[in-house]
């Protein structure tokens, strides 16, 4: 059956394409996403655990094929996204998320789950928001020596409630993907990034702690991804 994951994934395959917003078929997949918002805001994920994997698709989806991301429907899952980090910085749900709807874009911080949330708020033009900064010093710091991450709880989905992936490579591939775009979104100019919040975040930290910036700088495989969504962006 249809689902909003892959449906928004379409989305983003049809804006490659340069499908218009106005296009029918774009029109039937927006309605479809519409219908189908959970009354929190969020989006069901089908093939990633769970809210937090839909509501990223989604909202990616939705920026990619040019949805006004002002609309108040679309927000509500910027807000949800947001209203669930952690105090830690970060994101996370378990796979019980699809039995127990308490557990609902709750649990302990991952970086793949991490990533997919910060790559949500990122389909928005503001840059400027403490949930997003928060969000990528948890993955900074919580970085190995060795440029990866650690992660042993379950984020891929088979069949919900009957079986569960672990894909190795989540815990590393998406963080390094969500921190090149955040990379990026600081250099390339947007209406809502204004100079005085790139000399904001620019600004020395306290003595002995190095600049925000340049601990983005400083991951590694950070500038090949910068590089490849450079291009991949520009065509």
């Amino acid at each position: 059956p249809s689902c909003c994951d892959l449906t928004a994934r379409t989305l983003e395959v049809l804006a490659e394409f340069n499908y218009a917003p106005a296009h029918p078929v774009v029109r039937h997949a927006v309605r479809f996403l519409r219908r189908h918002q959970e009354k929190d805001g969020a989006w069901y994920g089908r093939w990633g655990v769970n809210y937090i994997y839909g509501t990223w698709q989604v909202l990616r989806g939705l920026s990619a094929i040019g949805e006004d991301m002002g609309e108040p429907w679309i927000q509500r899952g910027r807000d949800w996204l947001e209203s669930h980090q952690n105090d830690d910085g970060g994101w996370g749900e378990s796979c019980a998320s699809y039995e127990d709807p308490a557990a609902r874009g709750r649990g302990c911080s991952t970086p793949s789950q991490t990533a997919w949330a910060l790559m949500g708020l990122l389909s928005f033009p503001e840059v400027e928001r403490p949930s997003l900064e928060r969000g990528v010093r948890f993955l900074v710091g919580t970085q190995n020596a060795d440029g990866s991450w650690d992660e042993d709880l379950i984020t891929g989905t088979g069949f919900p409630k009957v079986f569960y992936l672990k894909y190795d490579l989540y815990r590393n591939n998406f963080p390094l993907l969500a921190l090149a775009m955040y990379a990026n979104r600081l250099e390339v100019p947007v209406p809502a990034l204004n100079r005085s919040h790139r000399r904001r975040l620019a600004a020395p930290e306290p003595t002995g702690v190095p600049t925000f910036t340049a601990l983005l700088s400083g991951l590694p495989g950070i500038e090949a991804l910068k590089e490849l969504l450079t291009k991949r962006n520009h065509g």
